[in-house]
C-alpha cells in the first residue's frame, strides 16, 4: 500500500507516510480520517457553495488543516485548501485529479500541494493547498482567464488557445517565458486527455512583482471520466477541438502563434519524453482502479504517437 499524499509505499499499519504529514505540518504526526462521508461532503458543499469564493461543476468545500484535532475542518470563510468528494456522476474523479496534477508536476509544470486523504467512509477526498494566500492574512492577485477576456462561467467556453495566448502577451511581465509555459502544459493536457482546460482553468497571479501563470490547477483526465468524449481540447486550436495532429500543436501553435524558438519547442519535448517512463510507474503506484489505470495508459500510449514522442 501507498501513501495518499507522496505514493511513498507504507509501513505495517500506517495509512499516511511521515514525508506525507510533513508536507501539511511539521507538527502533524497522524491525521484522523475527514470527518464527513463522500455523500456528507457534497451536501455540505451545495449547502455552503454561495458562501464560497471559489465554485465550479465539482462539489467542493473550503478548509483548514487543525494539527491539534488532527483533521482538516469545513470553513465558510479564510480557507487554506479545497477539498473535492468522490462523484457521484464520474467514478474515482478524486484519484483521478491527485494522479493527473502528480503526471504534470514531473513533467516541470507547476502544481501546488494536493494529495488525497481518507474520509470517515473510507472513500477518498482530493485536497489542494490554495495558491493565492501567502501567510495567514495575504491573499494574492489572481485573475482568472474568463475575467481577463470579459466572459462568464456560462461562456467559459467561448473562446480559443490563440486567445489565450493573447492574453498572456497583454498581461504578463516576461510574455516569452510564460508562452513557453502555455506550450508545456498544452501538450501535457493533450498527452493527458484533459479535455476541459476552458478560460477558468487558466489563471494570472502577481506574486513578487511579476504577473505570471498561476501554478496549474483542475488537471484532470476527462477522457477516462466520460464516456465517448467528443473533443479532445475544451478551447479550439486553428479551428479545432479533436483531430489535432503534431502539425497543429507544435508547427502551428508553438512555431506560429507563441513564436517559440525552435530549440526551446525541442527541449520542452525532450523533458516531457524523458519524463514518460516516471508516469508509467505513477500510475501503477496510483489509487485508480486497474481499469482506469490501463484506461490512461491507453489514453497517453495513442496521443505520444499522435505527436511522435
Amino acid at each position: 500500500m501507498n501513501c495518499p499524499i507522496t505514493y511513498y509505499p507504507l509501513k505495517g499499519g500506517e495509512r499516511y507516510s511521515a514525508e506525507g504529514l510533513k508536507l501539511l505540518s511539521r507538527r502533524l504526526l497522524s491525521l484522523e480520517d475527514f470527518p464527513y462521508s463522500a455523500e456528507e461532503q457534497r451536501q455540505e458543499a451545495a449547502a455552503r457553495a454561495s458562501k464560497m469564493s471559489i465554485q465550479g461543476v465539482h462539489p467542493k468545500l473550503s478548509a483548514r488543516l487543525d494539527v491539534k484535532q488532527k483533521t482538516f475542518v469545513v470553513v465558510n470563510v479564510g480557507g487554506d485548501y479545497i477539498l473535492k468528494p468522490q462523484n457521484y456522476l464520474y467514478p474515482e474523479l478524486p484519484e483521478n485529479e491527485d494522479l493527473t496534477m502528480r503526471l504534470a508536476s514531473s513533467a516541470g509544470i507547476e502544481v501546488p500541494l494536493h494529495g488525497l486523504i481518507y474520509s470517515r467512509d473510507g472513500s477518498f477526498t482530493y485536497f489542494i493547498k490554495r495558491f493565492d494566500r501567502q501567510g495567514r492574512k495575504e491573499k494574492l492577485a489572481v485573475e482568472d482567464f474568463a475575467q481577463l477576456l470579459g466572459k462568464t462561467r456560462d461562456t467559459k467556453y467561448d473562446s480559443s488557445m490563440e486567445q489565450v495566448a493573447q492574453v498572456i502577451d497583454r498581461f504578463c511581465t516576461f510574455p516569452v517565458i510564460e508562452k513557453s509555459k502555455l506550450f508545456r502544459r498544452t501538450i501535457v493536457n493533450y498527452l493527458f486527455g484533459n479535455e476541459d482546460m476552458h478560460l477558468k482553468n487558466f489563471s494570472l497571479i502577481r506574486r513578487e512583482g511579476k504577473v505570471e501563470l498561476s501554478p496549474a490547477y483542475d488537471m484532470i483526465n476527462t477522457t477516462i471520466a466520460i464516456k465517448n468524449p467528443a473533443e479532445e481540447l475544451a478551447l479550439p486550436l486553428a479551428g479545432r477541438k479533436r483531430n489535432l495532429t503534431r502539425k497543429i500543436l507544435i508547427a502551428y501553435f508553438a512555431l506560429e502563434r507563441l513564436t517559440m524558438p525552435q530549440k526551446v519547442i525541442d527541449k520542452i519535448l525532450e523533458e516531457i519524453h524523458n519524463v514518460i517512463p516516471a508516469w508509467d510507474d505513477l500510475i501503477n503506484r496510483s489509487f485508480l482502479n486497474d481499469k482506469n489505470k490501463g484506461k490512461y495508459k491507453e489514453v497517453l500510449s495513442y496521443r505520444r504517437q499522435i505527436l511522435g514522442l
